[in-house]
Protein backbone atom coordinates (compact mmCIF):
# COMPACT_ATOMS: atom_id res chain seq x y z
CA UNK A 1 0.00 0.00 0.00
CA UNK A 2 1.67 3.23 -1.11
CA UNK A 3 -0.97 5.63 0.28
CA UNK A 4 -3.20 5.80 3.35
CA UNK A 5 -6.71 7.23 3.31
CA UNK A 6 -9.07 8.43 6.07
CA UNK A 7 -6.32 8.77 8.68
CA UNK A 8 -5.35 11.19 11.41
CA UNK A 9 -1.78 12.50 11.50
CA UNK A 10 -0.26 13.62 14.80
CA UNK A 11 1.49 16.93 14.08
CA UNK A 12 4.25 16.61 16.67
CA UNK A 13 7.23 14.61 15.45
CA UNK A 14 8.78 11.70 17.31
CA UNK A 15 12.44 12.69 17.55
CA UNK A 16 15.18 10.26 18.60
CA UNK A 17 18.97 10.35 18.81
CA UNK A 18 19.30 14.15 18.64
CA UNK A 19 17.16 14.34 15.51
CA UNK A 20 18.96 11.63 13.55
CA UNK A 21 15.78 9.53 13.56
CA UNK A 22 12.35 11.15 13.20
CA UNK A 23 8.83 9.93 12.50
CA UNK A 24 5.19 11.03 12.39
CA UNK A 25 2.33 8.99 13.85
CA UNK A 26 -0.54 7.95 11.59
CA UNK A 27 -3.78 6.81 13.30
CA UNK A 28 -6.35 4.72 11.43
CA UNK A 29 -10.12 4.59 11.90
CA UNK A 30 -9.90 0.99 13.14
CA UNK A 31 -7.56 2.04 15.99
CA UNK A 32 -4.32 0.80 14.43
CA UNK A 33 -1.21 2.95 14.40
CA UNK A 34 1.80 3.35 12.13
CA UNK A 35 4.74 5.71 12.06
CA UNK A 36 6.40 7.07 8.92
CA UNK A 37 9.96 8.20 9.34
CA UNK A 38 13.51 8.84 8.25
CA UNK A 39 16.72 7.47 9.77
CA UNK A 40 20.02 9.15 9.04
CA UNK A 41 23.26 7.15 9.00
CA UNK A 42 24.36 5.96 12.43
CA UNK A 43 23.98 3.14 14.96
CA UNK A 44 20.81 2.91 17.05
CA UNK A 45 19.03 0.63 19.48
CA UNK A 46 15.27 0.67 20.00
CA UNK A 47 12.93 -1.15 22.38
CA UNK A 48 9.28 -1.94 21.77
CA UNK A 49 6.29 -2.89 23.90
CA UNK A 50 4.26 -4.14 20.92
CA UNK A 51 5.13 -6.41 18.02
CA UNK A 52 6.34 -4.24 15.12
CA UNK A 53 6.55 -4.63 11.38
CA UNK A 54 9.42 -2.52 10.09
CA UNK A 55 8.97 -1.87 6.38
CA UNK A 56 12.03 -0.30 4.79
CA UNK A 57 10.91 1.72 1.78
CA UNK A 58 14.35 2.95 0.67
CA UNK A 59 17.93 2.99 1.92
CA UNK A 60 20.49 0.54 3.31
CA UNK A 61 20.72 -0.74 6.84
CA UNK A 62 21.67 -3.74 8.90
CA UNK A 63 19.41 -4.94 11.70
CA UNK A 64 19.92 -7.38 14.56
CA UNK A 65 17.13 -8.92 16.58
CA UNK A 66 17.86 -10.46 19.98
CA UNK A 67 19.59 -13.81 19.61
CA UNK A 68 20.02 -13.49 15.84
CA UNK A 69 22.78 -12.51 13.41
CA UNK A 70 23.01 -9.18 11.57
CA UNK A 71 20.89 -9.03 8.40
CA UNK A 72 20.99 -6.43 5.61
CA UNK A 73 18.26 -4.60 3.72
CA UNK A 74 19.44 -2.64 0.70
CA UNK A 75 16.61 -0.85 -1.11
CA UNK A 76 13.44 -2.23 0.42
CA UNK A 77 12.38 -5.03 2.71
CA UNK A 78 10.54 -5.92 5.89
CA UNK A 79 11.43 -7.39 9.26
CA UNK A 80 9.42 -8.08 12.41
CA UNK A 81 10.33 -7.27 16.00
CA UNK A 82 8.67 -9.30 18.77
CA UNK A 83 6.88 -7.47 21.59
CA UNK A 84 8.95 -6.47 24.63
CA UNK A 85 12.30 -6.76 22.88
CA UNK A 86 14.99 -4.45 21.60
CA UNK A 87 16.75 -4.41 18.24
CA UNK A 88 19.91 -2.80 16.89
CA UNK A 89 20.36 -0.91 13.64
CA UNK A 90 23.38 0.14 11.61
CA UNK A 91 22.03 2.67 9.11
CA UNK A 92 24.39 3.15 6.15
CA UNK A 93 22.36 5.57 4.01
CA UNK A 94 19.26 7.66 4.67
CA UNK A 95 16.44 5.16 5.29
CA UNK A 96 12.75 5.82 4.63
CA UNK A 97 10.57 3.53 6.75
CA UNK A 98 7.05 2.67 7.86
CA UNK A 99 6.60 1.00 11.25
CA UNK A 100 3.30 -0.83 11.92
CA UNK A 101 2.35 -1.65 15.50
CA UNK A 102 0.75 -5.09 15.58
CA UNK A 103 -1.43 -6.68 18.24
Amino acid sequence: MSTFENVTIVKAANIYFEGKVTSRTVLFEDGTKKTLGIMNPGEYEFSTDQKEEMEILAGKLEYKLQGEEWKTIDGSGTFYVPANESFALKVHTVVDYCCSYLS
